[in-house]
């Protein structure tokens, strides 16, 4: 399935020049939501994951149904403030500032694949910051799924040494 002509490309948002691709067009259709999900299980299988993981928002959106259809957990990535446990947290560096991302400190336990998942990778930021939250809990970064690669932002370069899935590239 050519997932790409699901996706709707919004000029000039959020600001002037940005071609956004926005996914909400792939997941209100069953077939095309399914597909994708269902390919990035096929490749978490193949890892042996123990648990899913992801960044809010839209790294839910994607990691809930393949936990899911796994059997296995999902553990939400939070920006600070949003989880009401114990966190463990990392800053990470946004354009035009800084930001920090937090997991439930029990939320991983050492030695557990995890397979982290999002909707898009641009500059590579947002994961490498939830690899580190991964790693200093002690869980093995075993796969990466994100639906979109918008590769001439390099964000892969962030992820050198971690097996990546992408199912669509821009």
């Amino acid at each position: 399935m050519d997932l790409k002509q699901f996706v709707t490309i919004v000029p000039d948002w959020p600001k002037p020049g940005i071609k956004f691709k926005d996914i909400t067009t792939l997941m209100d259709n069953g077939d095309a939501y399914r597909y994708a999900t269902d390919q990035i299980v096929e490749y978490a299988k193949k890892r042996q994951i123990d648990l899913v993981v992801g960044p809010e928002a839209r790294g839910f959106i994607i990691g809930c149904p393949v936990a899911y259809s796994l059997g296995v957990g999902f553990a939400p990535v939070r920006k600070e403030g949003k989880l009401p446990r114990e966190t463990v947290k990392v800053e990470y560096g946004l354009e035009y500032g800084k930001d920090v991302l937090t997991i439930h400190k029990d939320a991983i336990k050492p030695g557990q694949r995890v397979l982290i998942t999002d909707d898009l990778l641009a500059t590579g930021g947002t994961i490498e910051a939830t690899i580190k939250l991964v790693e200093e809990l002690g869980g093995v970064v075993a796969g990466i799924a994100f639906l979109i690669e918008l590769s001439y932002l390099d964000g892969k370069d962030k992820l050198d040494g971690y097996d990546i899935l992408t199912l669509m590239t821009y």
